[in-house]
């Protein structure tokens, strides 16, 4: 449907179609999700731009849910953007992946109003960390999950977990060179399972910062090896210093699963992947 604005008798000016689409990528290939003009490097919201554009034979600028960092990936990126054509699902959706490379997929599209922004709509938005426990380093998939020798303590990293669920400073949490000018998050939920032969912390929060789930992955990690006590998660978030955290947790083991918007949007819901996770469970 599309937005029309009149601006004078007989005159009327069509605004842009707006689309909607979910993204699927492994991004240990990229430097993260966002375009870098000043040092081209891969990008995915590059490659992404470049296959839309010539489905819409127009430039198209996409905006995201949640930018990722660099090795990080998604099952279930949201991103938008605005056409001066209208093109069916299965164009945007079979058309865009004939023109991106096998690490990144576009599985459904859907015309928004121009009311809907992918960042700005987002209520909430979920990340899952896998972590794959063994003697011997994975052959399969070693930079989609992160791999340690160590044995981890699954109750544990449970109880620690908890201390961090609900609104909080997360400077502890945070990069230092992070930008947020505001370092208060509200955690919904932090829970610690074992799926199959991985263990999988899954996190829901209104926003992150960055490398807050790497910095709570690697947190209780340490606290599942015996390294750390329990409380110690507690007294990270309590001393708002990045110096008193742990190490940040590899990227490959991150996944951007899901976002939240408001119903009247009406956008497919997320299966919660990755895939291989919901195979095993």
């Amino acid at each position: 449907m599309l937005d029309q604005e009149r601006t004078s008798p007989g005159a009327t000016v069509v605004a842009p179609y707006r689309y909607a689409l979910a993204v699927e990528y492994a991004g240990a290939a990229y430097h993260g999700w966002q375009k870098q003009l000043k040092d081209p490097v891969p990008s995915v919201q590059e490659r992404l731009e470049k296959a839309l554009s010539r489905i819409a034979n127009h430039p198209v600028q996409v905006i995201c849910a949640g930018r990722t960092d660099a090795g990080v990936n998604a099952s279930y990126q949201i991103i938008h953007f605005d056409s001066q054509v209208q093109r069916d699902e299965r164009a945007w959706v079979m058309g865009t992946n004939s023109h991106l490379p096998d690490d990144i997929a576009v599985h459904w599209a859907r015309p928004v109003s121009s009311e809907f922004h992918a960042r700005f709509s987002a209520r909430s938005r979920r990340y899952r960390y896998l972590i794959h426990t063994s003697a011997v380093k994975p052959a399969i998939l070693p930079r989609g999950i992160t791999w340690t020798w160590k044995t981890l303590d699954l109750a544990a990293m449970q109880a620690a977990a908890q201390a961090l669920v609900g609104e909080h400073d997360f400077t502890s949490y945070r990069a230092v060179g992070c930008q947020a000018k505001n370092p208060v998050r509200r955690i919904e939920f932090l829970e610690v399972s074992r799926v199959g032969r991985l263990l999988m912390i899954d996190v829901q929060a209104n926003a992150f910062l960055h490398h807050m789930v790497r910095n709570i992955a690697g947190v209780l990690m340490r606290i599942g090896a015996g390294e750390a006590p329990v409380g110690w998660a507690a007294e990270v978030l309590a001393a708002r210093d990045r110096r008193a955290g742990g190490v940040t947790a590899p990227p490959y083991g991150l996944y951007f699963v899901d976002v939240a918007y408001d119903p009247v949007f009406a956008l497919p819901k997320s299966e919660l992947g990755p895939y291989f996770v919901r195979a095993a469970d």
